[in-house]
């Protein structure tokens, strides 16, 4: 199979790289300055390893490619507020041997939050998700950072809304075969919403930067709770700490790169390049979404989502606003929402 990946940066360009280490065939799919970095200098991936440096096809669009081949694997690793745009570039590429992507080929949704399968379905008949665990970086063009060790990261893979398939079982052994763990189960999105619990923080490093401090944890642990008595009142499954905890061990284990950016996770990164737009809506939102359809407050998930929209929107620089502040706020928004 050929992997095409749409969206080459942190996620997109580590699967891409060790996908392409492991001799399978790649293309990558990228606009603006990180285009230009791929075409001109490879795609270099650093890892504990080293650094590797990988020249693969670089486009940035279907166009280029012409009819697609029917062994095409459609890889979607852009943020989820870019779904819409690639989805539609994507669908109606001609696949060789007649109809589209969108009726013929598989589409894999490598993306935090639970949205963008949703928006594939509309299009897509052969739609996957995966709970990505994969601790990556892109905060320079051309440049992906991914410190895990032994494994570069753990890809539960499953196909949308439910259900395993040979598709999705090739997928996983050849992502097996490039230092990933992929289990390939029939109920992916409790994973993933359990995943998003965990993303929930997103917004908070961007915002104030990594949470390392008893206060940073103290209020990341409100917030998370307010996305389970969500989940909970949704009657959505997720699945537990432990069973993550279980499911990872130490299999991916973090190890110091040289010249690997310190900070934070992909909103933090967003608002590092300075891109203008944020992952807030799909991850806070999400619960802000599922709280407002079943009556649960979400004053901190709110308060997260609307302050790293502004951040992006304003090109603030991440981790700008003080732990203490941000505290303030939140205990001013749940006050609010108590005394209303």
């Amino acid at each position: 199979m050929r992997y095409i990946i749409i969206g080459a940066g942190a996620v997109g360009g580590t699967v891409g790289g060790r996908l392409a280490q492991a001799g399978r065939e790649v293309v990558l799919v990228a606009r603006g300055k990180q285009r230009a970095a791929l075409s001109e200098g490879g795609l270099r991936l650093r890892v504990p390893e080293g650094e590797l440096t990988y020249r693969l096809p670089v486009v940035d669009g279907p166009g280029p490619l012409g009819e697609l081949r029917p062994d095409d694997v459609l890889v979607l690793a852009v943020k989820t507020q870019d779904s819409v745009a690639a989805l539609e570039a994507w669908s109606s590429a001609p696949v060789a041997g007649g109809g589209t992507a969108a009726e013929r080929l598989p589409l894999v949704c490598a993306q935090n939050g639970v949205e963008s399968q949703r928006l594939a379905l509309r299009r897509f008949r052969h739609v996957y998700g995966v709970c990505v665990w994969l601790p990556s970086a892109f905060v320079e063009p051309g440049v992906v950072s991914a410190a895990g060790a032994p494994l570069t990261g753990i890809l539960h893979l499953g196909g949308h809304p439910h259900g395993t398939d040979d598709t999705a079982r090739r997928i996983a052994a050849d992502l097996e075969a490039s230092r990933f763990e992929a289990p390939v189960v029939p109920d992916v999105a409790r994973w993933q919403y359990a995943k998003l619990l965990g993303n929930l923080g997103n917004s908070l490093e961007a915002v104030s930067g990594p949470i390392e401090d008893d206060a940073g944890k103290a209020l990341f642990a409100r917030v998370r709770a307010e996305g389970a008595a969500v989940l909970d009142a949704a009657g959505i499954p997720y699945a537990s700490v432990e069973e993550q905890r279980q499911a990872r061990g130490d299999k991916v284990t973090l190890v110091p790169l040289d010249g690997a950016p310190r900070g934070g996770g992909s909103s933090w990164q967003s608002l590092t390049r300075g891109t203008g737009t944020i992952e807030a809506d799909y991850l806070n939102g999400e619960i802000v979404l599922l709280g407002r359809l079943h009556g649960v407050p979400t004053p901190l998930n709110e308060l997260l989502q609307r302050l790293a929209n502004q951040f992006a929107r304003e090109h603030r620089p991440a981790g700008s606003m003080p732990l203490a502040e941000l505290v303030r706020r939140a205990d001013e928004a749940v006050a609010f929402v108590q005394e209303a």
